[in-house]
């Protein structure tokens, strides 16, 4: 029996820059603060996570930049586009990720905005490390040869 897709899951943003310009070395999932002009905003399926970040102010995590346009019907109670959201982390995953950002240097990258199955916005936020621009030719070099030998395993057989 084939799983039905539920119509409520699906993405709004994505991050498509973040795995070229960051190694990538953890993922988890967080909730988001937001009033219901927003959450009616990204139902439209407006919304732009490119050069956004997170970043940890007070013991809490807030995702800064992240542009979510005014609801088209919100007349006078309508939100701020790039105001500050609060990410809804546990305490031990905050005090993780607080951790590697202070003492490793690591940056809190969104990289995914989406509805899960129950209808609630998330966001798939990446603890990451900054590419060299070496690191991301290596990264252009490597996709590139994984494509061509597709190709020619493809022709061969």
């Amino acid at each position: 029996m084939a799983k039905e897709k539920n119509p409520n899951s699906r993405t709004i943003a994505e991050n498509r820059k973040a795995r070229f310009s960051y190694e990538i070395m953890d993922t988890l999932e967080a909730g988001l603060v937001l009033v219901g002009t927003e959450v009616k905003s990204l139902r439209e399926g407006h919304a732009n996570i490119q050069e956004s970040y997170a970043s940890v102010e007070g013991g809490e995590i807030w995702l800064i930049n992240a542009h979510i346009p005014e609801y088209s019907a919100g007349n006078r109670f309508n939100h701020a586009p790039r105001r500050r959201r609060k990410l809804l982390l546990s305490k031990r995953e905050m005090a993780r990720l607080s951790q590697a950002v202070e003492r490793e240097g690591m940056t809190l990258v969104p990289l995914r905005l989406y509805f899960n199955e129950r209808g609630l916005a998330k966001l798939n936020l990446a603890l990451a490390r900054g590419k060299k621009t070496h690191d991301k030719r290596e990264t252009v070099k490597q996709r590139d040869w994984n494509r061509e030998k597709a190709r020619l395993l493809k022709e061969r057989g």
